[in-house]
């Protein structure tokens, strides 16, 4: 009776441990599914498993979103009624002093269904493709991911859309940006001429706020804020405001601190500058770079800018990364009119972008690459193209790992760089190599973006698929 009772709770522990096992393994496949996808190919379907699940998971095209003419049904009306067709994915710059700077940190801040009826697992790696009517889907359609061909996973909406051919960067470029506005970075207390401390801003300005105007004057620096509290007599100064994407009116108070002196306790800032390396450009002269957006040094928030310029750079020196230390690209940016080589129009999550000028001129020793899809990259070797020498080279990585749903849009992979040359040059990864374009298969598949603090050879990039979509 004893024995029974032991048998039976080793059945269910065993039982209960089994749905526990089966249910996280759901939970883990249908996380690595995205919402949304691209693919060259109408009817391809993205590779999203590999290998290793290829046996365990099924897919299929569950809508296309196409009717056929003549009023025949479409694809997904034919397969909702049965008549589915045989179906066969390194931080921000840091101030740059006058004309040599040391960068603080990269700028901180497919596969197309085996023959089958696409009920059953597919052969990874085989070649996939849709047959028949389902050859005129078009535009978009979805896949339907589940385990067995039984137990739902999740659908993905699926693009097609021309693959693109970019110039591939690989060099420094020198960062200036003006914000948006004059940027409030804090408040503080200042002392008045009656020795009291006061603080006019406090609760009133937060830090992030940026401020467009005082007293109904725009405001190109924060060099006319200051002249205008100077001037304001001790007088409420009404500043127009820009409050994460809202417009606000706000007033403040300057305190006498001198003779002509008026503050308000604000620490304020309105440009950076910096260096890091161009990922791409297209044939428009269209391109990207950085693979992160720049933030504030001290907020951490992504800077609004108004207009910037990408200047010629030379790195002079470089501080090799070392565990808990991450090294750095020192150089001289040539701040002038004759050395500027593009506008900096945008500066968003995924990168920097604008246009550079004097192409296609400025594309004459960069060679021209196809750009893969996130879903088509995968673990094992490739390069990334970095300039730490004067010259623009090929140096080998890893590709460790693999997010291709992760949160973080600039951490979609994890590298290791494995070339001993740029390993002895530089430790690995360091700051102002943030947009080193990585190359595998003959293909632009990302840019580098962030550096292991703990390990200078390890470091996140980010698809070049992400990058594409500003």
């Amino acid at each position: 009776m004893i024995y029974r009772k032991t048998y039976r709770r080793l059945l269910l522990l065993m039982l209960l441990a089994g749905t526990a096992g089966l249910i996280f393994c759901w939970a883990a496949l249908k996380s690595r599914i995205p919402g949304q996808m691209y693919v060259a190919e109408p009817g391809e379907i993205p590779e999203l498993f590999g290998k290793a699940y290829a046996w365990m998971i099924s897919e299929k095209i569950t809508e296309s979103g196409v009717r056929e003419p003549d009023g025949e049904a479409g694809p997904a009306e034919k397969e909702r009624a049965g008549l589915t067709e045989d179906e066969n994915a390194a931080g921000d710059p840091a101030p740059a002093g006058e004309k040599q700077t040391a960068d603080t940190g990269g700028l901180e801040a497919a596969s197309p269904l085996a023959a089958g009826d696409g009920n059953g697992p597919s052969s990874a790696g085989a070649v996939r493709e849709i047959r028949g009517s389902l050859d005129r889907i078009g535009g978009s359609y979805k896949v339907e991911y589940s385990l067995f061909g039984k137990i739902p996973l999740a659908a993905t909406s699926v693009n097609v859309v021309s693959r693109a051919s970019v110039y591939a960067g690989g060099m420094p470029i020198g960062i200036y940006m003006e914000t948006d506005g004059v940027m409030v970075v804090d408040t503080d207390r200042v002392t008045a001429v009656d020795g009291e401390e006061y603080a006019p801003a406090a609760n009133i300005l937060k830090s992030g706020d940026y401020i467009k105007a005082a007293d109904g004057v725009a405001l190109e620096n924060k060099e006319e804020l200051i002249d205008c509290f100077n001037h304001c007599g001790g007088s409420d100064v009404v500043l127009d405001v820009t409050r994460n994407g809202e417009d606000i009116r706000l007033k403040v108070t300057p305190v006498q601190t001198g003779e002509h002196d008026y503050k308000a306790g604000i620490w304020v800032r309105n440009d950076t500058q910096g260096i890091g390396t161009l990922t791409y450009v297209e044939e428009s002269g269209r391109y990207g770079a950085l693979g992160h957006g720049i933030s504030d040094v001290d907020t951490g928030k992504l800077l609004q800018i108004k207009k910037g310029v990408l200047y010629d750079t030379d790195v002079i020196s470089i501080v090799r990364g070392t565990q808990g230390s991450p090294g750095e690209l020192a150089g001289i940016i040539h701040y002038s009119d004759g050395y500027a080589v593009g506008t900096i129009e945008k500066n968003q999550e995924n990168g920097i972008y604008g246009q550079i000028a004097g192409f296609p001129y400025f594309a004459e020793n960069m060679k021209k690459y196809e750009t893969a899809y996130r879903h088509e990259v995968e673990p094992g070797e490739a390069s990334i193209l970095c300039t730490v020498d004067g010259e623009c080279r090929e140096y080998g990585i890893e590709i460790e790992e693999i997010r291709i749903n992760g949160k973080d849009i600039n951490k979609g992979m994890v590298i290791r760089v494995t070339d001993e040359e740029l390993l002895g040059l530089t430790g690995g990864i360091v700051q102002g190599m943030s947009g080193s374009p990585i190359l595998q298969n003959g293909r632009i598949v990302g840019a580098v973006t962030h550096v292991f603090v703990s390990d200078p050879a390890k470091g996140y990039g980010i698809f070049i698929e992400n990058m594409l979509g500003h």
